[in-house]
């Protein structure tokens, strides 16, 4: 870093020569971490780019129709080159779906019926997914309503897959096996392409009409593969997440087998009409240039994930993952023992935004979350993850969760503002 660009950090985002020097120094011993980022990037980049040729991408398909949103040629094309992308028979890729959570309870009430059973095999899911199902809360419409069960197999203490007590959990009910790939609210490290792997490939062995679900989000083109290129029947994930490349609006993605596709396809909208209708409110572009960036928007939020484990473990905080792990999403949890440390950190991401930097975010009682949430996010698509933010329960022992950039450099000043302003509130020490 020259000294202009130093200067810049000191005078206008007020960032103290000895923060910066201390990350700049931590900086130096993880770069050639980058080297291996760098070639999965290309290669998905290059997977992205196959896939859109081999569909035959055209300027047409980014014209859209309107009412029933018949004949969107747009629309099929976005879902055939994600089917490529994630080499599947097919997938739906709709505006209309809101969030990964709700892509998740469309796969599931889709494919389940009464009766039927979801076994996790990764503990509990995220804290959303959990009203869905109905294992907490007592929303309207939730699964277990609906007669659809749930059991759960918590990981081993080396926080892997316990696949010898999931197969044990294995009953004549059960239809789904979900796997949640990302760490969650949670101190596990993320789930890999590996690990998923073996999991699905010794429940096919054990019960081949099985379906395995994957919850994909935070953790697209981290790998060269996805979960769906080892066996997973489906992978469902977020448009403002990884795959977005921060340009897609809004949405969310389901992407597998024809047969549950078609499925979850009735259920997204009605049975008879499925994939046909559908209206993509002029967001084709959007998504697809968003896929077509998002490696490289990816590599650089994961560099950032790593140089945030890697200058909080050298403060004394204990970082999950932890620099020497493999790493199969884009989340950083740093546990910062105190409610003042979280609210610091988060503040200083904020005020490393682009948009509503001179905001301040404050804990709120947030929907579908038991436990008040502190979350910064000044991002140019409203909540999207695959942008600098951070969010934290309010709870102990007090992780907060780090994640995106659109740029690396934007990930770097977010932990530089993050740091400086517990050190400025001597909530930290640097030597």
């Amino acid at each position: 870093m020259d000294k202009e660009t130093v200067n810049i950090l000191c005078k206008h985002f007020g960032a103290d020569k000895k923060v910066i020097d201390y990350i700049l120094k931590k900086e130096k011993t993880i770069k050639h971490k980058f080297t291996k980022i760098d070639k999965i990037k290309e290669y998905n980049h290059y997977k992205i780019l196959s896939s859109m040729q081999k569909a035959r991408l055209d300027s047409t398909h980014f014209n859209w129709t309107t009412g029933y949103g018949y004949n969107d040629v747009g629309r099929k094309k976005v879902e055939e080159i994600y089917s490529y992308v994630f080499n599947t028979e097919d997938a739906l890729v709709r505006p209309t779906i809101v969030s990964g959570t709700h892509a998740l309870t469309l796969a599931i009430s889709g494919i389940l019926r009464p009766g039927d059973e979801i076994l996790s095999i990764t503990g509990s899911p995220y804290d959303t997914l959990q009203k869905v199902i109905g294992i907490k809360g007592t929303e309207k419409g939730s699964l277990k309503e609906y007669g659809i069960t749930y059991r759960e197999v918590d990981l081993n203490d080396k926080g892997a897959i316990n696949i010898n007590e999931a197969l044990k959990a294995i009953n004549d009910n059960t239809k789904l096996i979900l796997i949640q790939r990302s760490t969650g609210y949670s101190d596990r490290k993320a789930i890999t392409i590996d690990e998923i792997k073996r999991a699905i490939h010794k429940i096919k062995n054990y019960r081949n009409n099985l379906i395995c679900m994957v919850d994909n989000c935070y953790g697209e083109f981290i790998e060269k593969k996805e979960p769906t290129d080892v066996g997973a029947d489906l992978a469902v994930g977020s448009l403002i997440k990884n795959p977005g490349g921060g340009l897609a609006l809004t949405g969310g993605y389901i992407v597998g087998k024809k047969c549950l596709i078609e499925q979850i396809a009735n259920r997204s909208t009605a049975p008879g009409i499925g994939k046909e209708c559908g209206l993509t409110f002029g967001n084709t572009r959007n998504v697809l240039q968003g896929l077509f960036l998002a490696p490289h928007v990816v590599a650089g939020a994961l560099k950032g994930a790593i140089l945030a484990a890697t200058v909080f473990k050298g403060l004394g905080f204990r970082v999950i993952p932890d620099i020497q792990d493999i790493r199969s999403d884009i989340i950083q949890g740093v546990e910062l023992k105190s409610k003042e440390r979280v609210i610091k950190f988060c503040e200083g991401i904020q005020q490393a935004s682009p948009v509503d930097s001179y905001f301040t975010p404050q804990p709120w009682d947030m929907p579908g979350y038991d436990d008040q949430v502190i979350m910064a996010a000044g991002a140019f698509i409203q909540g999207s993850s695959i942008e600098l933010s951070a969010d934290a329960p309010i709870k102990e022992p007090y992780l907060v969760y780090f994640q995106g950039g659109l740029t690396y450099e934007h990930s770097k000043i977010g932990i530089i503002k993050a740091i400086n302003n517990l050190y400025i509130n001597n909530l930290v020490k640097i030597k």
